[in-house]
């Protein structure tokens, strides 16, 4: 089955950014009011020390009070939900033992209903949960934040760790009345050896007045078909939020082009809260819908960054485009037309030879490949002022339309990458992908740039319909 999508690839031009508080136009009573923060945490100078709940505490309050200064400051813009990041409270790089101090007690808000501002006497250790919760009651918001916790086992427990209990990376969300409404903990970590994976996936969601149902997860989660497209296949989830301590890594793993990318191949909108950190190639948050993005990076700035967007309660994106006729890009409809008139490709067990692929790759260079982010691409490359092209790969064929203002030496070329990645992790995958060359030499295809043209859009052809952009 067919999957449309536009790669975010093209769009992140590093160092620029939205401004301050960036307002989407649209009528009131079809829209609400979100935040997301880009928060430039205060980091313990020594996350491999062991420290007390106090000296912990007093750390974290810090970024604690930063929070509470950037709700009370979009309280006053009718703010009606925010949304700060990953490891923002607490910080990074902590072992299982030296994080214990900083991490919260927390009850399942599934069996206990909750609300740690008015009653912080009723369990331990819950200082963190408290303060979140005051803050959502004095901004009379929702807020969603992400800290660490800790939960204790039995020994009898299959599952139990060692030292009797489980530390969990959770994202926590609080209604404006400062009940805890829900919890998710980070199914697919990413080298956190602090915490623990749950023993089943959370599959969390919470509904409001404001909009129709959000789902929930964190950073690398949204790689995944689990519990990220589930959540959206089997719980009717419009909008997501995402905290994320995101680490940069072009040309493929920006934070900006992988929540944009998001929002646009499910017809979702994305709220994505970034930590800013530069040094550690951190930065790139946004309020993203299916059709415009909100969003910021920047790797010289070392101030954090506040986003404010009206966004629509009910996204349609172009996986919607029998819905969304009238309010899709032109140029987009003209290329599924062109599309549309384009056979489907005949796989066989290497390369995939289509009909007309003389005018598909009339304007290309032939094929090659090249290593990419550790993956051997095939690609071809763009040549010309305008066209259209494809390239294909064990059986995945990608689609692109473009067009430039002039000609110059810049050198792009269109990628694909059908298999198994086996560097940090080992995963299944399937990527196309825009790229530019770093001079003019195939070698240098898929380096570190900064910089994009006016306009593409491209499309892939999935072997199911699980594929995430």
């Amino acid at each position: 089955k067919r999957q449309l999508f536009l790669c975010g690839c093209y769009m992140v031009a590093l160092g620029a950014h939205t401004g301050e508080e960036c307002m989407a136009k649209h009528h009131e009573a079809e829209s609400y009011v979100a935040a997301v923060y880009e928060h430039p945490s205060i980091l313990s100078p020594n996350p491999l020390a062991l420290t007390s709940r106090q000296q912990a505490f007093e750390l974290m309050n810090q970024n604690l009070d930063i929070y509470e200064q950037q709700v009370m400051t979009v309280a006053q813009k009718g703010v009606q939900i925010i949304v700060f990041p990953e490891d923002g409270i607490h910080g990074l790089n902590f072992t299982r033992t030296s994080i214990y101090p900083f991490l919260d007690f927390m009850p399942s808000p599934q069996v206990v209903r909750w609300n740690p501002c008015l009653e912080p006497h009723h369990f331990n250790d819950t200082e963190v949960l408290q303060r979140l919760s005051c803050m959502a009651i004095k901004g009379d918001m929702f807020l969603v934040a992400n800290l660490g916790t800790k939960q204790p086992c039995h020994i009898s427990d299959p599952g139990c760790p060692n030292d009797g209990r489980y530390q969990f990376n959770p994202d926590v969300v609080f209604s404006n009345n400062g009940t805890l409404v829900d919890r998710y903990r980070k199914h697919n970590l990413y080298f956190e050896a602090a915490f623990d994976v749950p023993l089943k996936v959370d599959h969390t969601t919470f509904d409001t007045l404001f909009a129709d149902r959000f789902g929930v997860f964190t950073c690398f989660d949204i790689l995944f078909f689990n519990p990220a497209v589930r959540l959206l296949r089997d719980y009717k989830v419009k909008h997501v939020v995402h905290p994320t301590a995101w680490m940069n890594q072009l040309p493929l793993l920006a934070a900006t082009e992988i929540q944009k990318a998001f929002a646009v191949a499910f017809g979702v909108n994305v709220l994505a809260a970034n930590v800013h950190h530069p040094v550690l190639g951190m930065t790139g948050s946004g309020i993203h819908t299916p059709l415009k993005s909100f969003w910021y990076h920047d790797m010289e700035n070392p101030n954090g960054r506040l986003i404010i967007a009206q966004v629509t309660k009910n996204p349609v994106g172009i996986i919607d485009a029998e819905n969304a006729t009238g309010e899709m890009d032109p140029s987009h409809s003209k290329f599924l037309k062109i599309l549309s008139g384009h056979p489907y490709c005949e796989k066989d067990a290497q390369e995939v030879h289509c009909n007309e692929a003389t005018k598909w790759n009339r304007n290309a260079l032939p094929i090659f490949h090249s290593e990419m982010m550790y993956d051997n691409f095939t690609l071809v490359s763009i040549w010309g002022k305008e066209g259209y092209l494809h390239v294909c790969s064990n059986g995945l064929c990608c689609y692109l339309l473009y067009e430039r203002p002039t000609l110059s030496k810049e050198l792009y070329a269109l990628g694909v990458f059908d298999g198994l990645h086996t560097v940090h992790g080992t995963y299944y995958i399937q990527v196309c992908a825009l790229v530019r060359y770093g001079s003019l030499g195939f070698d240098t295809c898929g380096q570190e740039i900064t910089e994009y043209f006016l306009y593409l859009s491209f499309v892939s052809d999935l072997r199911d319909d699980s594929g995430c952009p």
